[in-house]
């Protein structure tokens, strides 16, 4: 691929609107998936992609907390916030799409796929909620469509950073807020586990999270008053054995294509702190505004762990690598998980409140093999990508 001539360094302006400007005089010319493109256009755009997220990541993450504290609102603030960060990616693959540029082909239809997914999940949503009332679960049909249209487009543009994006600090730097934001993603839906249980709690001990109409709603569709199986149907509907197998075993396999895919040593302890400490921020952000908060997931520090240290321990070697990194996700996992329940958030003045959400133990031995199975699996996949990456023309920073 012939290397796109830049606009010297000097002429490029700082500000964001500045660089807008200068993109449309200059690149916004129709042009097939995969021309050359300027390093200065491929930085402004995917760091357009990672404010896209951003504003998506704070919407969802407050949106999730709102909704444990008052009935649905179209137009409430998180929705708000989060449309911004969705419009941002209409433009984005609007660019992708017309000019061809800092995309190839396969890169462009997913996140082409992805938006199509989530604009048309939106809708459905929106129609589910007006026809069956408040939706109880982070879980439902028209919620995880929103997640798997939100991850597919995050899957197009990892490709196409991977791509086009030169070696360097910058390329590892933007990667691993891209993998952040695609674990940020994935794991979401077991908020409902996480808000859930200090929800329940807070009703227990007299002091309900939730508005009183919001209660009252929840009770009325399954025909009770407001008593502690309305509250559990409200909080609590998934069962135990679902937040364990996701959030360890599901988390677990992105973090080892993190860890391939950055190639440093601690990359997918260093993809696992950059969520956790997102969360860390968020919690007293949350409480301060009074709204409802979650437990945190720190044992997602002891996966990440595990799986570079299964990495160090395999040296290149698959089974082995599947092997360590299965007995030791499940090992490290399991246990930081159940260390973490054994503390309290006195912070929440209640002794009686966990610090994680119920978790069916048994669910280990499903880690165990299926994590062996799908990261063994993964290993001749993975390696038959990166050769077809590295053979195509003009795929610079791919290794």
């Amino acid at each position: 691929m012939a290397k796109a001539v830049d606009v010297p360094v000097d002429v490029i302006p700082r500000s964001p609107i500045g660089k807008t400007r200068l993109f449309f005089t200059r690149h916004w010319h129709r042009g097939a998936p995969g021309q050359p493109t300027p390093d200065w256009v491929l930085r402004f755009c995917y760091g357009m992609w990672l404010t896209a997220f951003g504003f998506k990541l704070l919407g969802s993450s407050w949106d999730m907390s709102w909704h444990f504290m008052w009935l649905r609102d179209d137009l409430a603030p998180p929705h708000l916030i989060n449309t911004v960060g969705t419009v941002i990616i209409v433009v984005l693959v609007a660019i992708h799409s017309y000019t061809g540029l800092g995309a190839d082909k396969k890169a462009l239809r997913l996140m082409q796929i992805g938006l199509l997914t989530f604009l048309v999940a939106a809708p459905l949503d929106v129609i589910n909620h007006r026809v069956n009332g408040l939706d109880l679960t982070a879980w439902s049909p028209s919620h995880m469509m929103l997640y798997l249209g939100t991850g597919i487009m995050q899957a197009g543009v990892l490709l196409g950073w991977l791509k086009y994006a030169p070696p360097g600090r910058f390329r590892t730097g933007v990667l691993l807020g891209l993998w952040a934001f695609f674990l940020e993603n994935t794991f979401f839906p077991n908020g409902q586990q996480e808000y859930g249980i200090l929800g329940l709690r807070a009703w227990e001990r007299g002091a309900p999270e939730a508005e009183p109409s919001l209660l009252d709603f929840a009770a009325n569709q399954i025909g009770h008053p407001v008593d502690r199986a309305a509250v559990m149907h409200f909080t609590m509907p998934i069962p135990e054995w679902v937040y364990p197998l996701w959030g360890i075993g599901v988390m677990a396999l992105i973090l080892v294509l993190a860890r391939k895919t950055l190639g440093f040593r601690w990359s997918a302890s260093a993809v696992a702190l950059a969520y956790i400490a997102y969360r860390g921020v968020m919690w007293p952000l949350l409480l301060g505004m009074g709204f409802p908060v979650s437990t945190i997931p720190f044992y997602l520090l002891a996966v990440g762990l595990a799986v570079d240290l299964a990495f160090a321990i395999g040296r290149g070697h698959g089974l082995l690598t599947a092997g360590a990194g299965a007995l030791l996700v499940t090992a490290f996992g399991y246990g930081a998980l159940w260390v973490q329940s054994q503390f309290r958030p006195w912070v929440l003045g209640d002794a009686h409140t966990e610090s994680a959400p119920p978790v069916a133990y048994w669910t280990a031995l499903v880690v165990l093999g299926g994590v062996f199975v799908l990261w063994a699996a993964a290993g001749p996949a993975t390696r038959r990508w990166t050769a077809r990456r590295q053979v195509e023309a003009g795929a610079p920073g791919v290794g």
